[in-house]
């Protein structure tokens, strides 16, 4: 029954339709597309494909360079080593047995291997060479956010609020923690961090959590967002974004919640700010981008907390988490198209199209350029001009 629930609020979320309480709809329209002179045009060096990509379902399969290649994959189980120079392929697996391998938790890659989960609750691992298997192992829940790796463990978070790490070598449990999953939750989980010996990740509860690497004993638990409202929807608080570490400060956000600076040495929280999100942030200096539930984008500084700039053009255009390439805020959007901001002002400086199926994974920066998925499975190599 709660999966059932999960898929229904992401298909609401989706198509920006919510029921009201007496029965009315407000329906969330798409803002139209920013007209946008380009201050320069990219080149594109190659392009090329991985089986079907991801179609309309949640999984984010963002690619993973390393070892000399680029790594991609798509839901179905097709994964593919290609080469960074002309993008022709390594060495291409199939990972579907029996059913539809339904890959959703993202690429890591360590210890000579890659390590990717899936919605059937399994974490597989290949050779990063051959993309022979390695190990598949069965953990308590689907893994929709990409797995770390450290310390020779593999830590999954799962659907079902249970962080579980294996052994990286043989795939073996090692530990899990258990917590509170709510009968309502967005689709999507938070991916751990890690630094130091500990590990830090989110929970659909509205908590951000610590504990250590070695053993998963808890360190501490601090409240992201609370419970408000007087519907189910309205009570969602995820925390699922991933945490990042920036120097002694850890920062999080939660949907319905706040975006948190926290001390990384008390779990204490440094500024808390209003922002509601369940997308990946990124910081770049001294300045963190996010992407609010209303696909606002916003500029932070992380020392105070305090809003730089804030672009509201991109409304409901059901945008992908920011990053940053050659110094510019870019974000990808479901109609297909690619969006640079100004880091300083948050202002338009370039537009680009690609193939029109969406774009749910931000744009992957290179050493010479960047890489865009589409939600098709095509991949272009860019270049700056």
């Amino acid at each position: 029954m709660q999966k059932v629930l999960k898929q229904a609020v992401s298909v609401a979320l989706a198509v920006g339709i919510l029921a009201g309480c007496a029965g009315e709809e407000d329906t969330i329209q798409m803002a139209p597309l920013p007209q946008v002179e380009s201050a320069f045009a990219p080149v594109q060096n190659w392009t090329q494909t991985v089986g079907d990509g991801v179609g309309h379902y949640f999984s984010k399969l963002t690619p993973a360079v390393g070892y000399g290649k680029i790594f991609v994959a798509d839901r179905n189980g097709v994964v593919k080593a290609l080469d960074p120079a002309d993008g022709k392929v390594i060495w291409q697996q199939d990972l579907e047995v029996d059913v539809t391998a339904k890959l959703a938790g993202g690429i890591a890659l360590s210890y000579g291997k890659l390590f990717i989960g899936s919605e059937n609750a399994e974490v597989i691992a290949l050779d990063e060479e051959t993309g022979e298997e390695v190990w598949r192992t069965t953990v308590e829940g689907e893994v929709l956010a990409k797995p770390l790796v450290d310390e020779g463990l593999v830590v999954v978070n799962t659907s079902r609020g249970i962080l579980q790490a294996l052994d990286a070598d043989s795939g073996e449990p090692k530990w899990q923690l258990s917590s509170e999953v709510p009968t309502l939750t967005l689709r999507g989980d938070s991916s751990p961090v890690a630094i130091s010996g500990g590990i830090f990740w989110g929970q659909a509860n509205g908590r951000l959590a610590g504990a250590l690497m070695n053993n998963g004993q808890m360190l501490w638990q601090q409240p992201i967002g609370s419970p408000k409202g007087a519907t189910e929807i309205d009570r969602l608080v995820d925390v699922d974004a991933t945490p990042v570490i920036a120097g002694d400060r850890l920062f999080a956000i939660g949907y319905n919640g706040s975006l948190v600076s926290i001390e990384l040495r008390t779990g204490q929280a440094a500024w808390k700010r209003n922002y509601s999100s369940a997308t990946d942030f990124v910081i770049d200096g001294s300045q963190l981008y996010l992407v609010t539930d209303k696909d606002h984008v916003v500029a932070v500084d992380t020392r105070s907390g305090t809003e730089l700039w804030q672009n509201q053009n991109l409304e409901y255009r059901l945008l992908s988490a920011p990053t940053v390439v050659n110094g510019y805020v870019v974000l990808g959007d479901s109609e297909g198209y690619l969006h640079w901001l100004d880091p300083n002002t948050g202002d338009f400086v370039a537009q680009q199209q690609t193939d029109g199926s969406g774009i749910a994974v931000p744009p992957l920066p290179v050493s010479d350029g960047y890489l865009v998925v589409t939600r098709d499975g095509r991949i272009n190599k860019m270049q700056m001009p």
